[in-house]
């Protein structure tokens, strides 16, 4: 055998071993590789946006979001908390915020529906998941809220039993966010049909707090002498006409509501005024909107991207 001969077969040899090297290392690159893997995605941190944290509703609703969050991780997340006062230019900025901070998901109670929707998007660009709890937000993975138009009716429509169907009937309205609206609307659909009830103001914003409530309420007493009936979007805002009508010495009228907070059904069994509040379930919005974005981080498809979770009418016992 030739020297050139024996050369050629020791490089055979050498390209058939790099072969075998480089087919053994790409097999354990994808069966071992830690950058490919099955596991499921981890909920580190969240950021939430709501409305207003004087308000036990939203209380609610974030306490049962980070609870739920804790039973679902393994590992602790972390709580961005933030309230933006229906503003938002500061609900953009507090996204941005999380946006910028790398949460893994959003959830929101936007400040305006459609507003919002490009600060939605670029948070799903950066792959952070976006869900919309309470009022509507454009662009958001999924939106659960209260069915508020039933909400509305079933409270307006015990009000409208309560006065035998007849008499004059005013709205402390609020911020023109989509919940609200609802309120509102499906309360006029219910009064709507009784040609004896007098729908005498449905625009006085109250601003969905207490003295909100109290301001248009005395506005509203000053300007009607006899009032038979008062829808709150809310239980502050109920709670503040309520106050407003205590020292003003009024007791004509009967008010309803909207929310089922504690505080509410404890003022609803032992007043006469106070008739009920239709409920809201923040703890059940809180704990699907955490299912809903664990389920999206990990590439699963949802039912429904718009969930109405059903009201009821809370009262005193007769």
């Amino acid at each position: 055998m030739s020297r050139f001969t024996a050369r050629l077969k020791k490089t055979a040899r050498l390209i058939k071993s790099k072969r075998l090297l480089t087919c053994i290392a790409f097999s354990l690159f994808f069966t071992s590789s830690p950058s490919i893997s099955t596991e499921p995605s981890v909920l580190r941190s969240i950021g939430i946006s709501v409305a207003d944290l004087g308000n036990p509703y939203f209380v609610k609703l974030v306490e049962s979001t980070s609870s739920k969050a804790e039973e679902l991780s393994p590992h602790p997340v972390r709580m961005h908390i933030r309230s933006d006062a229906y503003d938002l230019e500061r609900q953009t900025e507090q996204l941005n915020q999380f946006i910028d901070e790398g949460v893994d998901l959003i959830v929101l109670t936007a400040a305006d529906e459609y507003g919002v929707a490009p600060v939605v998007a670029k948070a799903r660009r950066a792959g952070i998941k976006v869900i919309a709890v309470d009022v509507n937000a454009e662009g958001a993975d999924a939106t659960i809220t209260t069915d508020n138009v039933q909400a509305g009716r079933i409270a307006c429509e015990e009000l409208a039993e309560r006065i035998d169907y007849k008499g004059n009937f005013v709205i402390i309205n609020g911020v023109s966010v989509s919940s609200v609206v609802e309120r509102v609307a499906g309360c006029k659909s219910a009064i709507s049909r009784y040609p004896k009830i007098k729908l005498l103001s449905d625009r006085l914003n109250g601003t969905g707090s207490l003295e909100g409530g109290m301001e248009a309420m005395t506005y509203l007493m000053e300007a009607y002498d006899h009032i038979d009936a008062v829808f709150t979007i809310n239980d502050p805002t109920a709670l503040g006409a309520m106050q407003a009508a205590d020292q003003a010495n009024r007791s004509e009228f009967l008010l309803a509501s909207v929310d089922g907070a504690e505080f509410a059904k404890r003022y609803i069994d032992k007043s006469d005024i106070w008739i009920g509040t239709a409920t809201q379930q923040p703890v059940q919005m809180a704990e699907k909107a955490v299912e809903i974005g664990l389920d999206l981080l990990n590439g699963k498809q949802i039912d429904q991207k718009f969930i109405l979770i059903p009201s009821e009418f809370y009262e005193a016992e007769k």
